[in-house]
């Protein structure tokens, strides 16, 4: 389930938006955050958008799997990985070729670790 409420209509990340997908909290595994809608805008190469995310913790989990998801369709079974970061001191990673309507953040599994913070940049 959603760590969050789903928000209906979600939130949207621009190109240059900043979105906190987790902002100093504590998810269990299998915690997803609050989707985001992609939005489609003028020029949008067919290729498909970049998108950076970064995760920071405030106290470094001794071991982590944290995964970007991206969906057509914003339905929990819709959504497939499109990354993984195992960084227990966090880390910046950055996909191309994006194509998808939302994107969220979900906690595979985490041991320790407290303050996560995923930040999307659209």
């Amino acid at each position: 389930m959603p760590n969050y409420n789903t928000q209906v209509p979600p939130y949207s990340i621009f190109p240059g938006d900043v979105a906190l997908a987790f902002n100093s909290e504590s998810p269990a595994a299998g915690q997803a955050s609050q989707q985001f809608a992609l939005p489609s805008y003028a020029g949008f190469p067919e290729n498909g958008r970049t998108m950076r995310w970064q995760t920071v913790y405030s106290t470094a989990p001794s071991a982590v799997s944290m995964v970007l998801q991206t969906a057509m369709s914003d339905a929990d079974a819709q959504y497939t990985a499109i990354d993984t970061s195992a960084a227990t001191a966090g880390e910046a990673r950055t996909v191309t070729g994006v194509r998808a309507n939302f994107v969220r953040a979900k906690v595979s599994s985490i041991t320790g670790g407290a303050g996560i913070i995923v930040q999307i940049l659209g």
